[in-house]
């Protein structure tokens, strides 16, 4: 892709994330929305493969649906109240759609079908974006909406740490895998949501960074599938050794970053009276720990047929930029010390 286009679809990503966050009314954050998707649209169809056309495709009448969901239920809200502001969304109708249009936006279950899709047919490095920048926006939002309906996010947290965890049991597509990894993420954040908003924001933050670091890790090794983990020890040896540890910060093992988050969501739901509903996500936690665990076991435990045709690609040097990865990896594997400076900086 042309440097000056490549520039300016990532400024106006920037920017339209920006206006989302700024906003107040109703019809600015929509704009906002939809610069973002507009913006990534050429970025996700720039390879020009049929699979990538049709995640392209899916994805922009995935996210034109969630936005005239917003639309409408802003304008209902407007007629109702007579209201614009974001924090006015008082009746319960258009509160119910602006909930159910976000989580569309973003991947929750029940309404997550998306996702895994479109998420297969880009490269990674589109992949990170849409998994990481393109939720920000939409969480913006869902931030600060103020009479969402408790036990929609409830049941939306619940069903997307089940779905999250148990739709990645079967798969051996790395970015399918990563695509319900983000949606049992995505449901963690959301139970805690309406009870500790700081949290949230820690928890999606954490995710990020873990994130980085496991797309970081795929593209390096040029891997897609379970089956060439298997030949990145002749490549990248030491990273290969760091990678389980990553995994399993994903998947919110202690002493590792991931940990942090999850324990403090569970404290949470526990102080609000809620013991059902923090047993229910760290038992579905173990599910998505178990796919974590089958890469960990692909990767380190398992060697790959050696051929005289195959073993020449396997050593040459990478030519791609590692110190992101150096950076997102050390963050990954030990800031869970850090974890009380974290939440003070976020607390208001």
């Amino acid at each position: 892709m042309n440097p000056y286009v490549l520039t300016t679809l990532l400024f106006s990503l920037g920017l339209g994330t920006t206006i989302t966050f700024a906003s107040s009314h109703w019809l600015l954050a929509w704009m906002g929305l939809e610069i973002n998707t507009l913006a990534i649209i050429p970025l996700m169809a720039q390879h020009h493969h049929p699979r990538a056309v049709e995640a392209t495709t899916k994805y922009f009448l995935t996210q034109a649906t969630a936005a005239a969901m917003i639309l409408f239920a802003s304008a209902t809200n407007a007629w109702l109240t007579g209201e614009w502001e974001i924090q006015h969304i008082s009746h319960p109708i258009p509160a119910l759609a602006t909930t159910m249009a976000l989580a569309l936006k973003v991947g929750l279950a029940p309404v997550h079908f998306w996702l895994p899709e479109v998420l297969q047919g880009l490269d990674l490095t589109t992949g990170l974006i849409l998994s990481t920048w393109q939720k920000l926006a939409p969480f913006a939002l869902i931030l600060q909406t103020p009479s969402t309906n408790s036990t929609l996010l409830i049941i939306l947290g619940i069903t997307s740490t089940l779905v999250g965890g148990w739709g990645g049991l079967n798969q051996t597509q790395l970015r399918k895998i990563l695509a319900y990894s983000s949606i049992a993420h995505l449901g963690w954040m959301i139970l805690v949501l309406q009870f500790n908003p700081q949290l949230t924001l820690m928890a999606l933050l954490t995710y990020f960074i873990m994130t980085f670091s496991t797309f970081a890790v795929f593209k390096i090794n040029s891997s897609t599938n379970i089956n060439t983990l298997a030949t990145s020890w002749a490549k990248t040896p030491a990273l290969t050794a760091l990678t389980p540890l990553i995994l399993l910060s994903l998947g919110g093992l202690p002493p590792l970053t991931g940990f942090a988050p999850k324990w403090l969501i569970l404290q949470e739901l526990t102080k609000q009276d809620l013991p059902l509903t923090a047993t229910l996500a760290a038992m579905t936690a173990l599910l998505s720990l178990y796919f974590y665990l089958r890469l960990c076991y692909a990767m380190t435990l398992t060697i790959s047929p050696n051929t005289t045709i195959g073993v020449t690609p396997w050593r040459l040097t990478s030519t791609q930029l590692t110190l992101p990865l150096a950076i997102a990896t050390m963050a990954t594997l030990s800031l869970l010390p850090l974890t009380p400076t974290a939440l003070a900086l976020l607390t208001p």
